[in-house]
């Protein structure tokens, strides 16, 4: 049982720039929940790590001079848009002790019990009241820690998320930021040209909703179904095993091979579809976050501290069609969503974003279980995220790089990330949340495909 012990609010150390901060249509587009991660730490010896909590409250306020966004609130304003009011109102720091083992979170799969590792937000409170930084640190018996991170998915992105908690590991070590790591907050980069322009192109990604089951009118049913969360490891060979055969009996012509992304994810599909024994008929489709700061011209400037992901999905393939053909198929249906998303086809969607009278509807992929207004990604279909190059592990506080990053919590069914390791030899980490019902056949499929020169065509349910 975690009890929390203290409970702080942390606003900047210094007078930071106060009003209205403008979001981009991207930051809209955003869950206003917040995005929950663990960094857990283990002391070299097993002993207690060397923790002091005024550095850390210290080094917090500090960071928030530079990342001062965080330390302000959001309102609501016409259209289900929000505001940004930088207010140093600050952000929540909370201290916490449990009586369990490190070793007793197995893995750190995002179950219930790592759940009670992340601070907790009062959604049924007014919206101005939420913090949008939360972070709990919990000391364990053992002599480990755990820092819970909540972070509002409206003001930052994972890319935007890491550089402040990395630069606050920096001040907390007692180092001061380069220049390379001061944020840059003008959001208005992203603003649309007036007068506004229509899209240029038809934005499949916001006005289609997904494929459903054959035979089933909506999605209810398939999200009231028990799911399961797991981790899966993947070593460096067999990450490059992966690539070879996604890069082998291609069905397109390639100006380049297919990246470690496109490999794994194709895989995942292909797994998903075997597990789930959807009918060769059954129509599916993949979920896509695309980040975007390199893809626009010109690019957005360096530090660029906001939201610049972008969703995309793959065209609606046919569960035969993926499972018939070589896994370069799938990868090649990846490929081209990804590689969709170019200057102008981001300009054009941020057009239609600002086009809307109300832009709710378009929001997906909120962080809390059970929450049903919004679209379901899950059965037939699946939503990969890539934070392979996220550089988790520099979050060096002063006692060593952590042993383990990933998410807290995995909310509906087909959800996924593709993450580092912390070994840092190109093996990587794959948490999913399925139905559990088909939870052990996927990781047979994923691991039993893996080494095969071409995974095992099969053919689903007629």
């Amino acid at each position: 049982m975690t009890v929390i012990t203290s409970t702080s609010t942390v606003v900047p150390s210094k007078p930071t720039p106060s009003g209205l901060l403008w979001l981009s249509e991207s930051d809209q587009m955003a869950p206003w929940t917040h995005a929950p991660l663990v960094y857990i730490y283990r002391h070299n010896n097993n002993n207690t790590i060397p923790f002091v909590m005024e550095t850390m409250r210290n080094s917090l306020s500090e960071a928030l001079v530079h990342y001062y966004p965080l330390a302000g609130r959001l309102h609501w304003i016409e259209g289900g848009r929000l505001e940004l009011d930088c207010n140093a109102m600050g952000a929540q720091l909370l201290e916490a002790y449990s009586e369990a083992k490190l070793d007793e979170l197995g893995d750190f799969a995002p179950t219930d019990t790592v759940q009670d590792l992340i601070p907790k937000v009062d959604y049924t409170t007014p919206i101005e009241n939420w913090p949008l930084f939360l972070v709990q640190l919990t000391r364990f018996r053992c002599g480990g820690l755990c820092l819970g991170v909540a972070i509002s998915d409206s003001v930052v992105d994972g890319q935007a998320a890491n550089s402040f908690i990395n630069s606050w590991a920096k001040l907390a070590r007692g180092e001061n930021l380069g220049d390379d790591q001061i944020p840059f907050h003008d959001r208005t980069v992203l603003r649309s040209r007036k007068p506004l322009m229509p899209p240029r192109f038809d934005h499949v990604e916001y006005t289609t909703k997904p494929p459903l089951l054959i035979g089933s009118m909506d999605s209810q049913a398939e999200q009231q179904k028990e799911t399961s969360v797991t981790l899966l490891k993947v070593t460096s060979d067999q990450v490059e095993s992966l690539r070879k055969i996604a890069n082998q009996n291609m069905v397109m012509r390639l100006t380049r091979p297919y990246s470690k992304y496109e490999a794994i994810a194709g895989h995942m599909w292909r797994c998903a579809c075997k597990a789930r024994a959807s009918n060769n008929r059954q129509s599916t489709r993949v979920r896509i976050g695309v980040e975007v700061r390199n893809r626009l011209k010109p690019a957005l400037p360096r530090g660029y501290f906001g939201n610049a992901m972008f969703g995309t999905v793959t065209s609606n393939c046919l569960s035969g069609d993926l499972l018939s053909n070589p896994l370069s198929y799938a990868s090649g249906k990846l490929r081209e969503a990804i590689e969709r998303m170019t200057d102008e086809y981001i300009r054009s969607a941020l057009d239609f974003m600002a086009s809307q009278k109300h832009i709710g509807w378009l929001r997906n992929n909120f962080h809390i279980r059970g929450y049903t207004n919004a679209p379901f990604l899950g059965n037939p279909n699946i939503s990969i995220g890539s934070w392979i190059n996220l550089p988790f592990y520099d979050a060096d506080f002063g006692w060593g790089k952590p042993v383990y990053v990933g998410p807290g919590l995995l909310n509906i069914d087909g959800k996924s990330f593709i993450m580092p390791s912390p070994v840092a030899d190109g093996s990587l980490i794959i948490a999913l949340r399925l139905q559990t019902q088909y939870m052990d056949s996927f990781k047979k499929f994923f691991y039993a495909d893996m080494d095969c020169k071409e995974p095992h065509a099969m053919s689903a349910k007629l």
